[in-house]
């Protein structure tokens, strides 16, 4: 796959990192993430609403430290 470099504004990249949903999410996978949601909301407005929300709750989760690092998930799953 290949790969491009975009400009955008200091201010609209901050924009971007408050809808991560784990530190390392790549700005691609985010923006892939928002385009989806995009796309949907006209055609499936309850879908991206509950997006949208799950999101919001995951986000919520990971400030207050509920979460499994890949670590202890490949332990878990005897990887």
């Amino acid at each position: 796959m290949s790969t491009t470099t975009i400009k955008i504004h200091e201010d609209t990249k901050l924009d971007l990192d408050k809808f991560r949903e784990y530190k390392n999410e790549s700005y691609d996978e985010l923006i892939r993430k928002m385009v989806y949601i995009a796309k949907n909301a006209k055609s499936q407005p309850k879908l991206s609403k509950e997006a949208l929300e799950s999101i919001d709750k995951a986000r919520k989760r990971i400030r207050a430290g509920n979460f499994v690092t890949e670590e202890e998930a490949r332990k878990r799953l005897g990887f």
